[in-house]
């Protein structure tokens, strides 16, 4: 077993994560001098995201922690950060700068103070650390009966003082510098939740459990006001400093109360303003500009530009907050996730940015009333969505989108374009009569061309309809497609065939115009749900026996089956060239089986199951979506920019477990491992010049070095100059070449030139080349090797004026002629260079036949050369004929 597997997947790499951006810890408002910006900083599990404020758009990206994060808070330089018993401070938002640690419990409130950092935790010890040094400076200790600490602040312009609040409802007011006690206040009967320092100096706003809000003068210790609403404990408060008098305080129903301090009143209700509880909020100082944030995974910037005080949204992130129970990617390009979640929003989250988001809302029965009620009291809302199909195709002439709900007969319509339901409600007119039956939709699925909806119930019955006009256009069968529920439905990619999976263990193949059933399978299991791969024709079946089947619609024959997974199969995704099928399981495994194998190729292990799975059309991410998680988690497919080596997996192999992709990656805090073992990479294949001693091989040379040798007369004829060159002006400045394929220096002689007669060069006259001088070596030490190298090397004309040389008459000799044709028989024992062989032969023999003709020697040379070259030719043409047989019979024959 591999290393590489160990680590985890080969396959897929963590990403990051999607639609993540609030929790339920309060945010953080910074300013940055330079930038001349306000940033809000927002917890998000193990990290922490900032946003500018203006766009709302996400500027840096903490790196991950090792727990989640419990708190949060962040002074003009660093953002402290608590996880567990350790505080850490960042800097650039991103990497941690200094470690505090100390505390024995969970750190859960957080204040910095000039150049020091105060916690307090779930123990009630507040420890006031030195930022820099990263040292203890104090520690109080408090009893819990007595005084258990609930809210931390700085009163402003108050020198080295704090104000602690505590769940009995005091507040005691301490010099951290001295370590004194200055006062106690002693509060108003009720458990203190904030507090806020006021725009006035001296002057405070507590929020207490009972829903009470006092403005109080720590000064004098007397209350300026009083206000009360209604909706439970103050959750946060904030004032606005842009020359209004208005406070906001927070709820756990996620309402928005707004008192004027003059006329001390209640002036405005944001109802709604989050589903969940207000976690923080913030007037953006000189701006009339509130952030808010909340445990529904949304950030909220309200502006108050209205007459009546109230704030309207102006711009918002928000992912679901509730998790997803099914994603599929929308359109071919990849850069789209449709995402349908448990709080019953359809929502298209965008790998490229953020702002391309979009949320198509929730599902209603009736939309104008849903609106009237609000959606506290919305009793016209649809149950989550459980299944749904999109197709770009038509998508900007009508809906393109169908979907399914949890236990609800009727199918509903969205529009993309538009981002809102659509205008059709699908349902079948046999049940209008008597709609308390328990019928539900069960799969859907949308034709390619975005014609048509088909719609799977758990009666048995499929239903197709119009997308345009929402009619009905027939069903399959005559009463019913199935005995029992379809599990699920699918149409292939020309409209031919609908294929349809039944409770009652029967694969059905009809024909989607007529409605004719086709043909029908039997599966060893009762199925779970399918998966059509349109391009290849594969269909993937999960079975109630976590395993899967696969079968071709062409053959309609089951042609793969997977064993493997410990758990149910929640989800299926084919790779864009079918050539993977990815399962996710309940098992919390998600596991890549290779088709054309059969085998399980890639295994890796998970904290929490993936609901739900989906491949992207351009092959680069699989994305995911988790039990109890509201993020859609992106992992990158490694085969696209690396090498991997996917090799099968045994039967007991064991997984890694690999944590979740955050929104970047995680930072490599552990040691590196002493014991190196083997790398996983993939082992680069070098194929031998010979695969075995008896096949016959041919050389890797281009064709131009040899096929033309027979017509070097007719090509020199042809390209012979028009003129004769030039003479160059002036000497070149390279140092002079030899000619010839492989580039080399000629050497100057030196002395040697001048010792030599100058009326006549006679060492032209008896120059032997090195091919002549091995040839002649070789007659003797019978090693060709070094021979066949060097003419390898050579161009066609060099290499027919070696030929040419080699004959008495060019200055050759008999004895070296019949070396050649050794030459030409090793090469053909060692049936490597069968082609050179054959081209080197026909080019000698060409020039030098009637030579040979005449001498004995040559002549019984050449019939020892014969032998081998016919065998070998015969037996290459009757696998040539054999091949070229096959081949035309596989083109011509119907099969």
């Amino acid at each position: 077993m591999s290393v590489g597997h160990r680590k985890g997947s080969a396959i897929f790499s963590g990403f990051r994560a999607l639609g993540l951006y609030s929790n339920h810890l309060p945010h953080v408002v910074r300013y940055h001098k330079r930038h001349r910006e306000f940033y809000v900083v927002t917890a998000v599990g193990k990290c922490f995201h900032t946003y500018n404020v203006k766009k709302l758009g996400i500027v840096a990206v903490s790196n991950a922690l090792s727990g989640d994060i419990t708190c949060l808070a962040a002074d003009r330089m660093l953002v402290f950060v608590a996880h567990g018993t350790i505080v850490k401070a960042f800097a650039r938002s991103k990497e941690v700068v200094h470690t505090y640690k100390g505390h024995n419990a969970e750190v859960h409130l957080l204040q910095p103070f000039g150049d020091h950092v105060i916690s307090v935790d779930r123990d009630n010890v507040v420890v006031i650390w030195d930022v820099q040094s990263e040292e203890e400076y104090l520690q109080l200790n408090f009893d819990k009966m007595v005084f258990a600490v609930s809210a931390i602040m700085h009163p402003s312009t108050y020198l080295n003082k704090i104000l602690l609040g505590s769940e009995q409802g005091g507040l005691q007011l301490w010099n951290v510098k001295s370590n004194k006690l200055l006062y106690t206040f002693s509060g108003w009967g009720s458990g203190v939740t904030v507090l806020q320092q006021a725009p006035a100096v001296d002057v405070i706003a507590v929020g207490l459990a009972s829903g009470q809000i006092v403005i109080h003068n720590i000064k004098c210790d007397e209350s300026l006001m009083k206000f009360q609403q209604d909706w439970g404990p103050i959750t946060a408060i904030s004032f606005r400093t842009d020359g209004h008098p208005v406070m906001a305080a927070g709820s756990p129903v996620g309402h928005i109360g707004l008192w004027d301090l003059d006329d001390k009143k209640l002036i405005s209700q944001m109802r709604n303003a989050h589903t969940t509880a207000i976690a923080g909020m913030t007037f953006v100082h000189g701006e009339p500009l509130l952030i808010t944030n909340g445990a529904d995974n949304a950030i909220r910037v309200w502006i108050f530009d209205a007459p009546g005080g109230g704030g309207r949204l102006l711009r918002s992130r928000m992912g679901h907050s509730a998790p997803p129970t099914k994603i599929q990617h929308h359109g071919q390009n990849g850069q789209q996730i449709l995402s349908a979640g448990q709080d019953g929003t359809l929502q298209s989250f965008s790998t490229v940015h953020e702002r391309f988001n979009k949320s198509l809302g929730r599902g209603s029965i009736n939309k104008k009333k849903s609106k009237k009620k609000g959606l506290q009291y919305d009793t016209m809302k649809l149950p989550p969505i459980t299944a749904f199909a999109s197709e770009t195709a038509r998508q900007s002439d009508w809906d393109g989108i169908i979907a399914c709900h949890r236990g609800y007969l009727i199918a509903t319509t969205w529009n993309y374009q538009k981002t809102s339901m659509g205008a059709y409600k699908l349902e079948p007119e046999r049940f209008h009569k008597d709609r308390g039956l328990n019928v539900h939709a069960t799969a859907v699925d949308i034709t390619s061309c975005g014609n048509f909806g088909v719609v799977a119930l758990s009666t048995g019955h499929i239903d197709v309809y119009n997308m345009q006009s929402g009619m009905h256009r027939g069903q399959y069968g005559k009463e019913k497609a199935h005995e029992g529920p379809v599990r699920g439905v699918a149409v292939d990619g020309l409209n031919q065939l609908t294929i349809s999976v039944g409770a009652d263990r029967l694969i059905k193949f009809w024909k989607f115009k007529s409605k004719e059933l086709v043909h029908t399978a039997t599966l060893s299991s009762s199925p779970a749900s399918m998966l059509l791969h349109r391009d290849s024709g594969m269909l993937a079946v999960s079975l109630d026996d976590f395993s899967i089947n696969i079968m071709d619609i062409e053959t309609r024959k089951i042609v793969r089956k997977f064993s493997g997974h410990r758990g149910q199969i929640n989800d299926m995704a084919f790779s864009p060239d079918g050539r993977w099928l990815v399962t996710a399981s309940m098992d919390c495994t998600i596991r890549t089986w290779d088709l054309p194998s059969g085998c399980l190729v890639d295994c890796f292990l998970l904290d929490s199951a993936a609901v739900s799975i989906t491949m992207s059309p351009t092959g680069d991410f699989l994305v995911s979506s988790h039990v109890d998680d509201v993020g859609i988690y992106l992992w990158s497919n490694n085969t696209l920019f690396n090498l991997v080596s996917l090799r099968p997996l045994p039967s007991d192999y064991e997984p890694p477990v690999v944590t979740l992709p955050g929104t970047c990656p995680a930072q490599d805090l552990d040691s590196p491992e002493v014991d190196e073992e083997p790398s996983d990479e993939m082992i680069e294949y070098e194929s031998p010049e010979q695969l075995g001693e008896q096949l016959v091989t041919l050389s890797l040379l281009p064709d131009s070095r040899w096929k033309n040798l027979l017509n070097l007369d007719v090509i020199k004829k042809r390209n012979k100059p028009k003129e004769p060159p030039k003479v160059p002006k002036s000497a070149p400045f390279f140092i002079p070449t030899l000619p010839g394929l492989v580039p080399r220096f000629a050497v100057s002689e030196g002395q040697n030139a001048e010792e030599q007669s100058k009326i006549v060069n006679l060492g032209v006259l008896a120059q032997k080349s090195d091919f002549y001088m091995q040839l002649e070596d070789a007659l003797v030490s019978n090693n060709y090797s070094s021979t066949v190298r060097l003419l390898k090397e050579m161009g066609p004309s060099r290499i027919e004026t070696e030929l040419r040389s080699l004959a008495p008459e060019g200055g050759g000799s008999l004895d070296v002629m019949q070396s050649f044709i050794r030459m030409i028989g090793s090469i053909l024992d060692s049936k490597r260079d069968f082609d050179l062989a054959q081209a080197y032969l026909a080019l000698f023999l060409k020039l030098h036949l009637k030579l040979i003709s005449e001498e004995s020697t040559l002549m019984e040379e050449a019939a020892k050369v014969l032998g081998p070259l016919e065998e070998t030719w015969t037996h290459m043409q009757m696998l040539f004929s054999q091949s070229l047989c096959l081949l035309g019979y596989m083109k011509s024959a119907l099969l």
